[in-house]
């Protein structure tokens, strides 16, 4: 009988802080980290994907904007991660509340929470993955990425306006639904709430160094460490990995099509006006470092080709496997006088890893799109 009566009626939930006032508070710091994660990374969208018109106004400026805004991203959607699971834990009790639907604005209530957490979760979820550059799932991470974060946008914003009036009332300690809980629970809920704020400190002071390299010595959690690679910068994709051999020296060609198509060699592109710039590699799992670069200008590539100012170009690689083998450039970014087709890495030569013979490197530009192996630019009208 008893067995059967478990089975008939919902849980009796007897614990205390799963109230209104605990939620809202922890659902004010995770509704701030979901818009900086969703701000930032519509910026890396649009940086990766223009669209048609707007691919010729992209800014090249600040040279380090990408790599403060997916730095921003990639934090808040770390930090995201212990606030959800608060949240979650604050508010589960409501699943089993009786009787489940008590009517149709209810159930479409109910509907949205539902898509809500189940889209929450699916996002911090692969963006963590994808911070480790792993995909245990048959579909393309951007754009499934992408799409859902649209869908989290849209059923926190009905979530919100649903839920005002008790938000409202709860919002701070003096509010009058705050003022109607037991006085007695006060100093436990502040505990919980820094214990929590104090799970979100840990998790970005030992996430964040591999992009904010002065906490460098801190990551203990992130995936990346910006010292370690070669030459003392982190590679994604490897010379091998991209299908690329050992490229000689005496074989090398850059063909330069426009107007006025050429082609060099690497000793004609070593012979040209070297250029030395400071530029940071950011790249979209979140890790980025800033280095010195020599080369020789785009820009000046792109004049002795007779391309007209407003001109874009096709940046190919020569690479046979893996995505971004194509790039392509607004005038902004091909006519930036930071813009190289670089030759050095912190005055060593380039290690094939990092894109020997030539590579490319663009200030505020996604680390995909930096083009390794560059053997062909293209001006476009």
């Amino acid at each position: 009988m008893e067995g059967m009566r478990s089975r008939l009626f919902p849980p009796l939930f007897k614990g205390r802080l799963h109230d209104a006032r605990t939620a809202t508070s922890i659902g004010r710091w995770l509704g701030l980290a979901f818009m900086v994660c969703f701000a930032t990374g519509l910026i890396s969208h649009v940086l990766q994907h223009p669209p048609e018109w707007l691919a010729d106004d992209l800014p090249s400026r600040p040279a380090w904007g990408y790599r403060l805004t997916q730095g921003l991203h990639v934090a808040s959607g770390i930090a995201a991660i212990p606030l959800l699971l608060a949240k979650l834990w604050t508010v589960y009790p409501r699943l089993f509340a009786w009787p489940p639907v008590r009517s149709v604005r209810h159930a479409l209530e109910r509907l949205s929470v539902a898509v809500l957490v189940a889209a929450a979760v699916f996002e911090v979820a692969t963006g963590l993955l994808n911070t480790a550059q792993w995909y245990p799932w048959p579909f393309s991470f951007v754009p499934v990425h992408y799409a859902v974060a649209w869908l989290v946008a849209g059923s926190l914003v009905l979530h919100i306006a649903v839920k005002a009036p008790e938000i409202r009332a709860h919002w701070n300690r003096r509010s009058p639904g705050t003022l109607a809980l037991p006085e007695e629970d006060g100093p436990s809920r502040r505990s919980l709430l820094a214990a929590v704020a104090g799970a979100v400190g840990a998790v970005t002071v030992t996430t964040v160094g591999q992009s904010f390299t002065p906490l460098k010595d801190l990551t203990l959690l992130a995936p990346r460490h910006p010292d370690h690679g070669p030459q003392g910068l982190p590679v994604n994709r490897t010379a091998a990995a991209a299908g690329v051999g050992l490229i000689p020296a005496e074989r090398y060609r850059l063909t330069v099509a426009g107007p006025r198509p050429y082609t060099l060699t690497l000793d004609q592109l070593r012979s040209l006006p070297q250029h030395e710039v400071e530029l940071p590699i950011a790249c979209v799992e979140g890790w980025s470092k800033s280095a010195h670069w020599t080369g020789v200008r785009v820009m000046d590539l792109l004049e002795r080709a007779g391309a007209l100012p407003n001109a874009r170009v096709r940046v190919v690689s020569l690479q046979t496997r893996g995505g971004y083998r194509v790039s392509e450039m607004g005038h902004e970014h091909a006519h930036d006088p930071l813009t190289l087709l670089a030759l050095r890495l912190n005055g060593e030569e380039l290690s094939p890893d990092h894109g020997y013979p030539v590579r490319l490197i663009a200030p505020n530009r996604p680390g995909v799109l930096q083009t390794k192996w560059v053997g062909r630019l293209e001006v476009l009208s």
